[in-house]
């Protein structure tokens, strides 16, 4: 063995051990409970180096930043940056922006796909005086369900991502017109055996999540050749978010591992299906779906058919 990998004693779980942490941290949904739980957890975890701050930008693009674990619990309060770097935020003249650590998203992560020693956070992005920011659509989110939440609702979504699975690392960057993308597997919907690259991939991934606290539900290949999809179950909106961007990165991270990348453009190859991402929304009240109606056209209630409707009159914005 390399005698400095002996030197390093930074934390390393099993995936039953990691799984474990982070479905009980998900039962933690009150922020000042979630904060005085984790950080008496850093405190004494010796073995954790670092504490990594995630992101997300207008466009939905993921930005990571790693904080010495000490330093982190004496400034987590007072964590800044340079609005004016990140495509789509402030102008330089107004580019002092602040994170607001959000501590109810504490997530133990395997060594093996990101290197022993670390836990994962989310945050908001805030204007110096501490309010929320405008471009920062985490943030409005989470106080959309704030908003939801006073009149007893819970807004749930689960979804359906679909990627590809190309030969090579940085298959995106390293793109050429003339020779387009190499598919591994030239399988189809449900098509793929046992020990070929796309199943060996998705198997890894499917596991990873499942440490990161997923709910799996199926995982397959989808209708294109090469293409995949892992389905996880529904939680609330906002938590849903911060896994579709957990997703593709723990998806990126396992391909590159296996000399592969997972690209998730919505149409890399011409003549086959592209990715798209099919998304199941629903409102409850006291545990109950108020979409559903047993006795409405369809077994939905008038609020599932205003919803849809609703969606529709939007859907040229959306898309």
């Amino acid at each position: 063995m390399d005698k400095s990998l002996q030197l390093k004693d930074f934390l390393e779980l099993t995936y039953k051990e990691l799984e474990d942490l982070n479905v009980k941290a998900r039962t933690i949904t009150d922020q000042a409970e979630a904060k005085k739980v984790h950080t008496k957890y850093l405190v004494g975890e010796s073995r954790i180096k670092a504490v990594t701050l995630c992101f997300s930008d207008i466009e939905g693009c993921l930005h990571m930043l790693d904080y010495n674990k000490l330093y982190f619990l004496d400034a987590y309060e007072n964590l800044t940056f340079d609005g004016s770097s990140i495509r789509g935020f402030s102008e330089l003249d107004e580019s002092d922006l602040r994170l607001g650590v959000d501590w109810t998203s504490m997530t133990y992560l395997p060594s093996d796909i990101f290197g022993p020693g670390k836990v994962l956070l989310f945050a908001n992005i805030l204007k110096s005086d501490g309010t929320q920011y405008d471009s920062d659509f985490r943030g409005i989110l989470g106080d959309l369900s704030k908003k939801l939440a006073k009149d007893g609702l819970v807004a749930q979504m689960a979804p359906e991502v679909e990627g590809f699975l190309m030969q090579g690392v940085d298959a995106e960057q390293n793109f050429r017109q003339k020779d387009g993308f190499d598919l591994v597997s030239t399988g189809g919907y449900y098509h793929s055996l046992p020990l070929d690259h796309l199943r060996a991939f998705v198997d890894r991934t499917a596991e990873a999540l499942r440490a990161l606290g997923y709910r799996n539900e199926k995982d397959h290949a989808e209708v294109a050749p090469s293409q995949f999809e892992i389905n996880f179950s529904h939680t609330n909106v906002l938590r849903a978010c911060d896994q579709i961007l957990l997703y593709k990165l723990v998806c990126r991270q396992v391909a590159t591992s296996m000399g592969m990348t997972a690209t998730f453009l919505p149409k890399p190859k011409r003549r086959i299906n592209g990715s798209g991402m099919h998304i199941n929304v629903s409102l409850a009240r006291n545990g109950k779906n108020i979409f559903h109606d047993a006795k409405g056209d369809m077994g939905l209630s008038r609020e599932g058919h205003e919803f849809v409707a609703k969606i529709l009159n939007r859907a040229s914005d959306i898309c």
